[in-house]
């Protein structure tokens, strides 16, 4: 059977090795920064005190940071959150206070040296809680690549498992090493945003999977790289619509919808760009490497299946 025109013609398979090494290089920066620096933990992990306050002007942070630095909290972490005129102020874990006693007695401090500010949200999160919260997280992570990677061999073949797992670990390590570099809070929002990329980037290389599968058995004098390509090709605008559209209601988030989902929003805006690349780039190519062939996806005839159909 013959491959039928598709509206795009693109060599993907052809460009597999500069994009092997542009993941390679991406991976390795990603997790240089993470074993280096680490991610800015949110005070759902560390613990701690968070307190939001408002300013009717600009506020300065050398001001409060210098007045916070003069009292027990030297260590806390002040920094703007999404205006001048509103402060984020993170304080880890005191022994014997609550968040009611360390709120109040920051907003004294400042008040105290001139420093009027409005009190806006007061969050807690207990140390021991924190660490739970990580290691419960990553724990969760871990059992749904464990998931998918079962489902996948099931449901197509071993190959394609490897395959699929290989971009989503792509994804979330290229995902992580964009917080890492850029200090963006990870909090539990962005634990989440990084789960809904793994279920993201699986629907989209499962899509090509079964399309590849389909075309392995009706293109049976074509190569494994042309039957890549033609199946990638023939997804394509249903690939770029979806990724085009989820985008914009990203994008809508990540610029209305406040300070507070700004890292939840550019977690899933950054893996959804990376999951569209690696569904293609990544998931594909690996499959090669392993050897798939047609022989792998036909379905195996049952011995003595022809005496068994004849009257």
């Amino acid at each position: 059977m013959e491959m039928q025109k598709t509206r795009f013609n693109i060599d993907f398979m052809g460009k597999r090795k500069i994009t092997s090494v542009i993941s390679s290089l991406l991976i390795i920066i990603s997790i240089g920064s993470l074993l280096t620096q680490g991610l800015n933990l949110g005070i759902d992990f560390t613990g701690g005190t968070l307190i939001e306050v408002g300013y009717e002007e600009a506020a300065k942070l050398d001001e409060i940071r210098s007045v916070l630095g003069e009292s027990d909290f030297n260590d806390a972490i002040v920094q703007y959150f999404g205006t001048a005129n509103d402060v984020l102020i993170r304080i880890p874990p005191r022994e014997g206070l609550n968040s009611a006693a360390v709120s109040n007695q920051t907003l004294q401090l400042l008040e105290k040296n001139g420093l009027k500010a409005e009190m806006r949200r007061v969050e807690f999160v207990g140390p021991q809680v924190g660490e739970e919260l990580k290691n419960d997280g990553g724990l969760a992570m871990l059992y749904a690549l464990m998931g998918i990677f079962i489902y996948v061999a099931f449901r197509f073949q071993r190959r394609f498992s490897v395959g699929a797992i290989t971009a989503l670990i792509h994804d979330v390590l290229i995902t992580l090493g964009i917080f890492s570099i850029t200090r963006f809070d990870f909090d539990l929002s962005v634990l989440a945003a990084l789960l809904a990329v793994i279920g993201y980037s699986l629907n989209d290389t499962i899509v090509v999977f079964d399309r590849v599968r389909e075309n392995f058995r009706k293109l049976r004098e074509a190569e494994p790289v042309e039957v890549f390509n033609y199946s990638i090709n023939q997804m394509l605008s249903r690939t770029l619509i979806t990724s085009l559209t989820t985008l914009l209601v990203l994008i809508a988030l990540f610029i209305f919808g406040g300070e507070i989902i700004h890292s939840f929003a550019t977690a899933l805006i950054v893996g959804v760009l990376v999951g569209t690349y690696s569904s293609i780039y990544v998931a594909s190519p690996v499959t090669l490497v392993l050897g798939i062939t047609k022989e792998d996806l036909m379905p195996v005839e049952k011995e003595g299946a022809e005496l068994d159909s004849m009257p």
